[in-house]
């Protein structure tokens, strides 16, 4: 996790005292949180904050003088559930330097000691602990949840990111990255490796978590920076990178340098990135040197295959945008990976249908990890798609429990479906099936058909040609 390391260095460089704990592959150290003046949980992501709830107040138990802090993309989407749980200062935006400063105002009332002071004493035991449950985030102060009491849309007043000089991330205390997800190819799998580029975004999707922290900012980490990153993780034995920019083609000029130079110094190293389907087809002229370069595969947020949908997300692509972005791929020899947010209020039982179609059609059964074939929209706090009227007139009240506004599809038959899918995914992944034996299954749910039965035409990519390369751990948000 990049949301670990980054902080970790510049506190490191600080004078903190620092113990890093990946949360999710670790358990808590009561001797650490003891020690602890200050405790900082990162928050990448939705599933990361509600798993962050019973950590926080064992925290507080173990060490009830303890500092609290939260930052990551949904440390401000859920400042007053957090602040609730006992959580002090909460961090969204570029995170690292304002943790620094949180860390000094500490040591001016004797809770963080310089590098100064540490030296004189050693036996000190002050600590930062920096917990992760995900990635990104900063100091800002969002509207968030007072849109359930107001009605009205969310507001922009997100003031100016600012552009930090990253430091070397420091991976030094986080667990092996052979105990991370690994690179699936050939039957063989591959340690792999994960840094950033480039954090936020240039775009405003409506459904997205970042759109409310970053407003259609992104900013990059300086390129001396990713490239020794690679390299201290290539050196722990690192056969594959993650690069886990929200979107690779946002700052093209800087990141294609990046993976020449990573090519031309480890040509046997491969890498995989995520850009949007627009991005895709406005810069198709550099998509052979992302395969020249080592690049294995494209995840790309499809989200749906049906235009009015997509307008609703404000995605920038359409249907025929997606249909020509897999042909590109297919004719260049890439592997492109759409996730999708399948179920969502306006899609239809045929729409559904229709998409599962599309995928088999476009010989994408095995490029698509069978969760995506079951995700419901998440419309979180001060979420972009909260300015649409039908939305705000669709959803209930926000659920504190779950961080979310519920909703309902309007055909209780979809939200049937959509429980009926998950069940068959998770037991497909449970019993260790391949993804077209679970494709298989959900088709059989939605079409109350088998697969078998479908034309020929669609059956053709139920039969994969080649493995397709891909992570142990599938992405999603």
């Amino acid at each position: 996790p990049f949301g670990l390391a980054s902080p970790a260095a510049w506190l490191r460089e600080a004078g903190a005292n620092v113990s890093c704990v990946d949360l999710a592959l670790d358990h808590l150290d009561a001797q650490i949180i003891r020690a602890a003046h200050l405790v900082a949980f990162y928050l990448p992501m939705h599933t990361a904050t509600r798993l962050s709830a019973p950590v926080i107040r064992q925290v507080r138990a173990l060490n009830p003088d303890t500092q609290l802090c939260a930052y990551g993309l949904y440390a401000p989407l859920n400042e007053k559930y957090l602040r609730a749980l006992g959580i002090t200062t909460i961090l969204g935006g570029e995170f690292e330097e304002e943790l620094v400063a949180l860390c000094r105002a500490f040591n001016t009332s004797r809770h963080c000691e310089p590098a100064e002071q540490a030296k004189q004493s050693p036996n000190s035991n002050d600590a930062e602990f920096v917990s992760a449950l995900g990635d990104r985030r900063l100091l800002r102060r969002h509207p968030s949840t007072r849109l359930a009491r107001s009605g009205s849309p969310p507001r922009n007043d997100m003031r100016e990111l600012p552009r930090l000089n990253f430091r070397v991330p420091d991976r030094a205390s986080l667990p092996e990255l052979s105990r991370y997800a690994r690179l699936e190819i050939n039957g063989d799998a591959r340690i792999a490796g994960y840094t950033e580029t480039t954090r936020g975004c240039k775009h405003l999707c409506r459904h997205c978590p970042i759109v409310p922290v970053y407003s259609g900012q992104f900013r990059v980490v300086q390129r001396d920076v990713v490239l020794a990153d690679i390299r201290q993780q290539i050196a722990a034995g690192a056969r594959h990178i993650t690069f886990g920019d929200p979107d690779f083609f946002n700052g093209i000029g800087h990141t294609l340098p990046i993976v020449q130079a990573l090519h031309r110094e480890f040509p046997a190293v491969t890498y995989d990135a995520t850009i949007k389907i627009e991005h895709l087809l406005q810069h198709a002229d550099k998509l052979p040197l992302l395969r020249d370069t080592g690049c294995l595969f494209v995840t790309s947020a499809v989200e749906a295959v049906d235009d009015r949908i997509l307008e609703l997300f404000d995605k920038g692509h359409t249907r025929a945008d997606f249909i020509r972005v897999a042909a590109m791929f297919r004719k260049l020899g890439l592997t492109l990976q759409p996730t999708f947010v399948a179920f969502n209020p306006w899609i239809s039982l045929a729409g559904y249908r229709d998409l599962l179609a599309l995928i088999a059609e476009l010989d994408l059964i095995d490029h698509v990890a069978p969760i995506q074939l079951a995700i419901r929209l998440l419309i979180t706090a001060n979420s972009r798609l909260l300015e649409l009227p039908e939305v705000r007139r669709l959803v209930g009240a926000f659920d504190e429990a779950n961080l979310c506004y519920p909703w309902q599809h309007p055909d209780p038959r979809v939200d049937d479906l959509q429980r009926a899918a998950l069940d068959a995914v998770r037991a497909g992944e449970k019993q260790k099936l391949s993804r077209r034996e679970i494709f298989a299954r959900v088709w059989q749910i939605a079409y109350d058909s088998p697969f078998d039965s479908a034309p020929a035409a669609l059956r053709s990519g139920y039969v994969a040609s080649a493995p397709i390369p891909h992570l142990s751990e599938p992405w999603y948000c």
